[in-house]
């Protein structure tokens, strides 16, 4: 069973965001991303100082089974990239939500934050998927 947290946002392609006490925020893949992808042996990040528009592919995860594509759930600033990931990308599957994230950003609007899906609304989205 997939693991939700409810101080996070959620995109509809499984990206997760939380703002951060200082106004950035970090970004990562969700725990049902990581386990429908297996396990992860690669994490091409974007580049600090990047801008970059909600949508927009900004990295890639390969797998075991695949590679795929990571989108931002929210336009900003990239200010800082997960270079743990570099040494072990195994961290998105043991640590999706803690060690494993992404990036942080800069967002341009905070509030387009609220136009991302809840706990409630990403779990329905999941079960939906699931069927």
């Amino acid at each position: 069973m997939s693991e939700f947290r409810a101080e996070l946002k959620y995109s509809e392609s499984h990206e997760w965001v939380k703002v951060e006490a200082d106004g950035s925020v970090l970004i990562g893949i969700t725990d049902h991303a990581q386990d429908a992808l297996g396990d992860v042996v690669y994490v091409e990040l974007p580049d600090v100082g990047a801008e970059i528009d909600a949508g927009a592919e900004v990295a890639v995860v390969e797998s075991v089974k695949a590679a795929s594509d990571i989108y931002t759930p929210i336009s900003g600033e990239v200010v800082e990239v997960n270079a743990g990931l570099q040494d072990d990308p195994s961290m998105v599957n043991s640590s999706p939500y803690d060690l494993g994230w992404f990036m942080r950003l800069k967002p341009r609007d905070i509030n387009s934050i609220e136009d991302l899906l809840d706990l409630e609304g990403y779990r329905a989205l999941v079960e939906d998927q699931d069927l």
